[in-house]
């Protein structure tokens, strides 16, 4: 099949964009905050963190440097390290499990289910004596069905500790992704629906010994007179980062919504074409409130759509070089996981941003369907 030139562009993540579209309020928060002299710990970290946990409806946030140290210290402050198991989705990025590592624990990767996320049952079958932990990984925007991992962690005696790097607002019955466990941790990395300009994270927490420890542990293990209580880690989210994001998070209610719309104008562009399986468009399924962090779909012959499409200008992204976690050689997780494994083989990430107009998700929509022409 030969594709003729690109008619417009639709660039996976336009980062340049994401600054200029605001750049004078931006360059606005910059300015009153270095004036102010305000980097490390000040205010407008102070004022994210409380907004951050009246959304979510938990006791606690503390802003850290990125997702994976936020992890880690959530493991740390639980008592979770050397011969603890914790049992978490191959179908993941590989900081969800290393956070584990760090922590001095042995991760345990177990398949995926036809949402993409965590399969409770394989959860089930992979609980052992040491089995201390479950990581569930609320991906692309959705929260895992929390129901029967909860089930599971109480009948064996569990900590669930969240990743939820992906799915700041997303819900499980009425209760946001983040808020079910011991803890969770949010990534705010640039390309995230809230991003700020750099690296950036936080740990939520109902739980006020382990809020104590995570602030410990972000701040070198000082408390708030200056002792060193612990070893510590220097990891935490700083002002100006905190202050971007305080400002985005004000509109976020508008982000998402504008997201939950293309990801229902590609529902309602693709949902016939059978190459293609689709995340649950919104409202589809009542438990659950989707925010689309990023539109994942699994497609026949996904090399070669991938090849045409980025010849019609549109970019598209396999989550962590096309490789789950368990399939990196040298991390020595050997282990079969067919589900998987088979979803590798088809999954593919659309343009999904507020850089995306609904011409554009039109455009995606035609040159999937010019591709699968003639074989529906």
């Amino acid at each position: 099949m030969t594709s003729p030139p690109a008619a417009r562009a639709v660039p996976f993540f336009n980062y340049q964009a994401a600054f200029t579209a605001q750049e004078d309020a931006f360059l606005a928060i910059v300015r009153d905050v270095v004036r102010r002299g305000a980097f490390i710990q000040q205010r407008d970290l102070a004022e994210f963190e409380q907004r951050l946990a009246a959304y979510l409806k938990v006791k606690y946030a503390f802003g850290v440097g990125n997702a994976t140290d936020g992890l880690t210290m959530a493991f740390r402050a639980a008592g979770i390290g050397s011969g603890d198991e914790v049992i978490f989705p191959s179908h993941t990025m590989v900081a969800s499990a290393a956070a584990a590592v760090h922590a001095g624990a042995t991760p345990v990767p177990v398949d995926c289910g036809p949402d993409h996320l965590i399969d409770p049952r394989a959860v089930e079958a992979a609980v052992t004596p040491r089995t201390r932990a479950i990581l569930p990984v609320h991906l692309n925007g959705r929260t895992c069905a929390m129901e029967p991992l909860l089930e599971i962690a109480r009948r064996h005696g569990l900590l669930i500790i969240e990743d939820a790097a992906q799915a700041l607002g997303s819900r499980y019955k009425g209760r946001h992704a983040g808020a079910f466990g011991l803890a969770a941790a949010f990534s705010f990395y640039p390309a995230k629906i809230l991003g700020c300009f750099g690296d950036g994270g936080a740990v939520v927490t109902n739980d006020p010994g382990v809020a104590r420890t995570i602030r410990l542990l972000r701040d070198h293990g000082r408390n708030e007179a200056g002792e060193v209580e612990c070893w510590g880690l220097n990891s935490r989210l700083d002002n100006l980062q905190a202050a971007i994001l305080d400002f985005q998070f004000k509109d976020y209610d508008r982000i998402i919504a504008r997201r939950r719309a293309l990801a229902a104008r590609y529902d309602d562009g693709l949902r016939d074409l059978p190459q293609l399986r689709l995340p649950p468009a919104p409202g589809s399924q009542p438990d659950h409130f989707d925010v689309f962090q990023n539109y994942e779909i699994e497609a026949d012959r996904r090399d070669q759509l991938r090849a045409f499409l980025k010849e019609r200008g549109i970019g598209t992204v396999i989550q962590w070089g096309g490789k789950a976690v368990h399939q990196f050689a040298g991390l020595g997780l050997d282990v079969s996981l067919p589900a998987t494994e088979e979803l590798f083989r088809r999954c593919l990430m659309l343009p999904m941003n507020m850089m995306v107009s609904d011409e554009d998700a039109d455009y995606v929509c035609a040159q999937l369907r010019e591709f699968y022409r003639g074989t529906l």
